[in-house]
């Protein structure tokens, strides 16, 4: 397919939000991170690391023909279990049972963007039930770093089918390219976290009292 025509194509959005500094919270950038160190795509497919920026990726969204969305979802199920979501029945799920600010604000983006009838024709969430998030500076329990690569596959798969052409990367990502912090890099973060005695991980307690 010739430059032209694939600048022409539909905009396809892979979206990863959460909070990657309390521990399961981080789920969905880190499928992002990892996603984009694995995979090249076709240029009409936008890979974005949300964060918590809430109502700043309207845009984003309004733009996107398709939206595929990494996110830690509190399902009420056992920890590491992933549930995919589609259509109009994503911004339910996604405000049934908040685990944080950014899935408040998150809402708000999908519900507007649905009033402005500027809302995906596709979109699909890839959600993983937490097992613990209140560890600041926490990284993924294993069980759900575990469940990240089935979460990627099916994702994969999904893209596959939306025309985003994911192939294997075959150049180094530059990290001038890449969506996270290098800083916050998953191996990076992990590896160089300082110990409980050093940096309090659950919240300092004239703040956040008992």
């Amino acid at each position: 397919m010739d430059t032209n025509a694939q600048a022409d194509m539909p905009t396809i959005c892979v979206l990863g939000i959460g909070n990657v500094l309390w521990a399961d919270e981080g789920f969905g950038v880190r499928c992002i991170e990892a996603l984009q160190a694995r995979y090249e795509f076709a240029p009409h497919v936008q890979l974005i690391d949300g964060g918590t920026q809430g109502l700043y990726l309207i845009q984003h969204v309004q733009e996107a023909d398709s939206l595929l969305i990494f996110d830690a979802i509190d399902y009420g199920l056992a920890p590491g279990t992933l549930k995919l979501v589609e259509g109009d029945e994503v911004p339910r799920f996604m405000g049934a049972k908040k685990m944080s600010l950014h899935q408040t604000g998150f809402q708000e983006v999908l519900m507007l963007a649905q009033l402005t009838e500027r809302f995906p024709r596709r979109i699909l969430l890839v959600g993983c039930q937490p097992e613990y998030l209140e560890d600041y500076g926490g990284s993924l329990r294993p069980i759900v770093k575990e469940a990240m690569e089935e979460a990627l596959r099916l994702g994969l798969e999904r893209l596959q089918e939306w025309g985003a052409e994911p192939c294997q990367r075959t150049r180094p990502l530059d990290t001038r390219e890449a969506v996270t912090f290098v800083e916050l890099g998953l191996e990076r973060y992990e590896t160089a976290r300082p110990p409980e005695t050093l940096a309090c991980r659950v919240g300092d307690e004239r703040f956040f009292p008992a």
